[in-house]
């Protein structure tokens, strides 16, 4: 990011997140880093002193404007059963950076897992849960992703139930022993449903809880926290 020079919207941008951190409001900035453009971060972290903002700060909220991410959730009959997000960090990550960032994943996720080198990569996986920090244009990049075999399961079984229900009922209808065979097969359509609205419950707080926990840990990243 040394070479980096910020225009008037991103100064403004930089400064305002920067203030955010702070308790009390700070005092305005000046009038150098107001009206010019092409500004290092040097020259903004100068300036964010003279107006009471720590360069750290500075720093952090100069990194966040450079992020880029993206977040996509696969699905199956409608349901989700994949979550995946990559984090543009805009920068290189450190050796002790990339251990804290494992520490802070075996928290979140609440999984020991394992690291290990892929080529030039690093990973930490758990299970069907995988992280990669590979090299990007603009330093490193952060790829999340992961599956739900629990919740694939649950749709299979509810989908395979509904399916014996639906053959079940077309043979009773065709020899004419409907009203006979409805006494087997509702319990086992009642079973289906159940099943399917459980996995749909399931399934969908699982992709939430899974994508805020990526996104949450793409942005320390990125910060350096």
């Amino acid at each position: 990011m040394t070479d980096r020079r910020y225009d008037e919207q991103e100064i403004e941008v930089i400064f305002r997140a920067a203030a955010s951190e702070r308790v009390a409001e700070p005092r305005p900035v000046t009038d150098v880093a107001r009206q010019q453009t092409g500004l290092t971060l040097s020259q903004l972290q100068q300036a964010g002193l003279e107006a009471g903002l720590s360069a750290e700060a500075v720093a952090v909220a100069a990194a966040a404007l450079d992020v880029r991410s993206t977040s996509a959730v696969r699905t199956w009959l409608g349901l989700p059963v994949g979550v995946s997000r990559t984090v543009e960090l805009g920068r290189a990550l450190s050796d002790e950076e990339w251990e804290r960032l494992v520490s802070r994943m075996r928290d979140v996720f609440d999984a020991h897992g394992i690291t290990g080198v892929d080529g030039s990569a690093r990973f930490w996986r758990n299970g069907n849960l995988r992280v990669l920090l590979e090299p990007s244009g603009s330093g490193h990049r952060l790829r999340f992703r992961t599956v739900s075999e629990a919740g694939q399961t649950l749709v299979i079984m509810g989908t395979a139930i509904l399916g014996v229900v639906v053959v079940g009922a077309m043979a009773a209808l065709s020899k004419g022993t409907l009203t006979r065979a409805a006494g087997a097969l509702i319990p086992l359509g009642v079973l289906s449903t159940g099943s399917m609205v459980v996995a749909a419950l399931r399934m969908r707080r699982w992709a939430r809880t899974r994508a805020g926990q990526m996104e949450q840990l793409g942005e320390e990243a990125a910060k350096g926290r």
